[in-house]
């Protein structure tokens, strides 16, 4: 087998896992009922990743206090509310994980302390290890922890780990000596002003983890193991501010020097496995890796942490490449590798590993938009890709009463996505797309290097529309007459989005192109380009094109780019940002677009004050116009009508996926 070392069983303290795959802990937002317990919908999906033959998973964030560090109920589990009933839900989860011959660690959380957002997620003034601003709003200090309120936490962790027990966990993983949360606040020198025991130099900086670990110990015996959640690195240019990838600056969190010397007293201090990252609030996209960033992104770090310590080092960080997991593993810059956002997008990611099918896989995009970024909008945990994710009893695909003649018009993400679980269902179903190819506007999209998930996306697409025999027609456009004469009882229309133009003058003049025909290779830059919008795709095509060497300059009619249309999720906002500014991409807001000249453009203010801008080319990318027109000529005349993804509402690959599957799934 190709991947054989991804499925030997390996042993955390005392207890052996029976492969090194293990899913990384992430917050499971809206999976818990009003008293901070798991609820059913947190059971099916902690249950469905050990059916897809998980080895170790790692659950939510879980607080063992909300007195101090007060956030909002209902969002992510409290052990604390109600001890009696986390027991009891709980207890059934780990039963029925370990059924599958998976084992599962409880994650324990002091909480957020300057990275929790005052007013939305903290609902009292922020706790901190001192009086330091907020990241989220630093106008906002927080209150430093007394001596005796950080002992009273500690004996918070030490009851808490004892529920776990109780309650059938494996283990517990302290969370954490990572990213810049409420107990990294303590261990990191630009945060930590204090002068009691928790403070000082790194061996009082680091008390506050050696005495959780140590009192869990004491507690419940050695043989229970308790692990870490580490960064090794912070990634700190600045408050507020991260270092890019390659970018020289100088560290202001934790080194790697310092982060494997607080590793080697982390470790003899009693914890057992170290599940490691970098990054910080500050960093955000390093903690959580957006498409900007390389496969394996930690593992040069991780390599180094391996050879100070002998407990085990579990890595994740955009690992969903069976054979990047595997090279981390040969490298020996992991022991155990940790999947996160993979095993949202798919939850069988080990048995199609261990079957030699990774080409069915279905792969994370880097989004965030469906796990992460909907917890920001206050939002249940899910999947951009993957819309049955936290909701697998709900979106479970059963077969359909009786087969129907189904007819999909588009070949994009939304009309394969509705051809798939259609046909997946037992109808009979015709794929129609008026290009050579399926693929919509991903395919111009999907063209920059830093797309190269997105290209994954549509291979899989692609592959499963293939493995599921939908019938495909192309090069065939869609009208009324053909529908009639093919008299399906279901027709889906996806038939996408078209750029919008504006009417102005100058703008037949050849200079002038969209992003669309950019990205697809219709037409050429010059050296001198001016981006007209400064939405997702106008700065992402303002990257590609100024990595080719071009010189770039944005222009947005809102006083700021990236504030259009759906909300990106704020570690893809922060790195893209940051991205247009290291490579010297100039940035005009509140004009817009007035005449396209000779020499290159008229701008207009929302003062009115016009400005001449020069410019080779002029790139327009303001948005795309839901194509309804086949919709509109078929509605009110079949019974059985849909319209999904942009060709229904422009917004993004979730919301294209999402309708789809809906439809598919009850059509």
């Amino acid at each position: 087998m190709k991947n054989k070392s991804l499925f030997e069983p390996i042993k955390i303290g005392s207890v052996e896992i029976k492969n090194k795959i293990s899913m990384a802990p992430m917050g499971a937002f809206g999976l818990i009922d009003n008293e901070g317990c798991y609820n059913q919908r947190a059971i099916d999906y902690y249950v469905e990743r050990a059916k897809g033959g998980t080895g170790l998973i790692v659950t939510s964030i879980t607080k063992v206090e909300n007195e101090l560090d007060k956030v909002v109920p209902g969002v992510i589990p409290i052990i604390s509310i109600n001890p009696g009933r986390f027991l009891m839900t709980s207890a059934e989860m780990t039963e029925r994980v370990h059924a599958y011959g998976t084992k599962i660690f409880l994650q324990l959380t002091m909480g957020f302390g300057r990275s929790g957002a005052p007013g939305t997620l903290l609902t009292s003034q922020p706790v901190s290890a001192s009086n330091i601003p907020n990241y989220w709003n630093p106008t906002v200090t927080c209150r430093e922890l007394t001596t005796s309120e950080v002992e009273w936490v500690v004996t918070k962790f030490i009851e808490s780990a004892e529920i776990a027990q109780k309650a059938g966990f494996d283990g517990v993983e302290i969370h954490a000596v990572h990213e810049g949360y409420l107990l990294d606040q303590f261990t990191l020198s630009i945060f930590n002003k204090r002068t009691d025991k928790y403070g000082g130099d790194l061996r009082g900086r680091l008390q506050l983890p050696i005495e959780i670990v140590q009192g869990i110990k004491a507690r419940l015996g050695q043989s229970f193991p308790v692990g870490l959640r580490y960064s090794v690195k912070s990634c700190i240019k600045d408050w507020r501010q991260g270092g890019l990838p390659d970018e020289d600056f100088v560290e202001k969190g934790r080194d790697l020097k310092e982060g494997i010397e607080a590793a080697k007293i982390l470790e003899a201090a009693g914890y057992d496995e170290l599940n490691t990252d970098i990054g910080t609030y500050d960093a955000w996209y390093w903690s959580h890796p957006p498409l900007y960033q390389k496969d394996g992104l930690y593992l040069p770090y991780t390599k180094e942490l391996k050879k100070a310590v002998k407990i085990p080092v579990i890595v994740a960080g955009k690992l969903g490449v069976p054979d990047v997991a595997q090279k981390a593993l040969d490298d020996q810059a992991a022991d155990m590798i940790g999947l996160g956002r993979p095993l949202l997008s798919d939850a069988y990611w080990p048995k199609k590993v261990l079957s030699n099918h990774p080409e069915r896989i279905r792969p994370c995009i880097g989004c965030h938009a469906g796990c992460l970024g909907r917890g920001f909008e206050g939002k249940p945990l899910s999947c951009a890709v993957n819309p049955a994710a936290g909701r697998e009893r709900y979106y479970r695909i059963e077969p359909a009463p009786a087969s129907k003649k189904v007819m999909v018009v588009g070949g994009g993400l939304a009309g394969m996505e509705a051809a798939r679980i259609a046909q997946l269902r037992g109808h009979k179903v015709t794929l129609y797309e008026s290009t050579s190819e399926l693929g919509g506007e991903v395919i111009p999209g999907s063209v920059p290097a830093f797309k190269l998930d997105d290209r994954r996306l549509l291979d899989w697409y692609r592959n499963e529309i293939q493995e599921s025999k939908v019938e495909v027609v192309l090069n065939t456009k869609v009208t009324e007459e053909l529908v009639k004469n093919k008299n399906p009882d279901v027709v889906i229309i996806a038939t996408g989005a078209k750029e919008i133009i504006p009417t102005l003058p100058g703008m037949e003049k050849d200079k002038v192109s969209s992003a669309v025909e950019i990205l697809n290779g219709k037409k050429k830059t010059g050296e001198n380009v001016l981006m007209v919008g400064g939405g997702l795709v106008g700065c992402e095509t303002a990257l590609y094109l100024s990595k080719q060497g071009k010189t770039v300059t944005i222009v947005e009619a809102k006083s700021n780019i990236l504030d259009a249309g759906k909300p990106i999720p704020h570690m893809n906002k922060i790195m893209l940002l940051d991205l247009l500014k290291m490579q010297n991409i100039k940035i005009i807001t509140n004009n817009s677009l007035l005449e396209v000249t000779d020499e290159g453009a008229v701008l207009i203010s929302n003062k009115f004050k016009k400005q001449n801008v020069a410019a080779d080319t002029i790139v327009i990318s303001v948005g795309f116009k839901s194509d309804k027109e086949l919709y509109n000529k078929l509605h009110s005349k079949i019974t059985d009508l849909y319209l999904i993804g942009d060709a229904y509402q422009t917004a993004n690959i979730m919301d294209a996926i999402w309708s789809a599957n809906e439809i598919g799934l009850n059509c």
